[in-house]
């Protein structure tokens, strides 16, 4: 039953670990193996998951870990937990060349601002965003402005 639960939740939230793992991940390989480091995370931790946040916030933060994480061991080099009971969930959607070219982009900023940038764009306020991504309200307030100027110019340099 809490199986399906959470199946049934990941499925309506899924577009959130596609962008993390097309922010954070280069290559096709590295994509289905933080595609799965984050859902092997998140059902891990689904049995602690009170419902006191939305499970899209639950979600976008773990991943949005999740994927620091990822990125710190691909540097070091080291092998990413397998999930394999879960592959066959990945099927990873079409970007539009408009998408792709925001998403090479977004890849351009820092890490964290691609963090802030994306949950911006997903609808959550700044509040949200402080408290998912730990640094204070006004200096999401600030780096979100300096994030769409570099963003601005990043993308009309096409």
């Amino acid at each position: 039953m809490i199986e399906k639960s959470y199946l049934d939740k990941l499925e309506a939230h899924k577009g959130i670990i596609y962008k993390m793992i097309n922010l954070y991940a280069d290559d096709e390989e590295d994509r289905k193996d933080l595609y799965q480091e984050i859902v092997f995370q998140s059902w891990s931790a689904y049995g602690r998951f009170k419902g006191d946040a939305k499970f899209s916030t639950w979600l976008y933060k773990l991943s949005l870990n999740v994927s620091l994480s990822f990125l710190s061991k691909q540097k070091k080099h080291n092998q990413v937990k397998d999930a394999g009971q879960f592959a066959h969930y990945f099927e990873p959607p079409e970007l539009s060349e408009r998408a792709d070219w925001l998403y090479r982009c977004i890849k351009q900023l820092t890490e964290i601002d691609r963090s802030i940038i994306m949950l911006h764009l997903d609808g959550f306020d700044n509040i949200e965003i402080s408290e998912m991504t730990g640094i204070s309200r006004n200096n999401t307030n600030v780096k979100l402005h300096r994030i769409k100027q570099q963003l601005t110019t990043l993308l009309t340099r096409k």
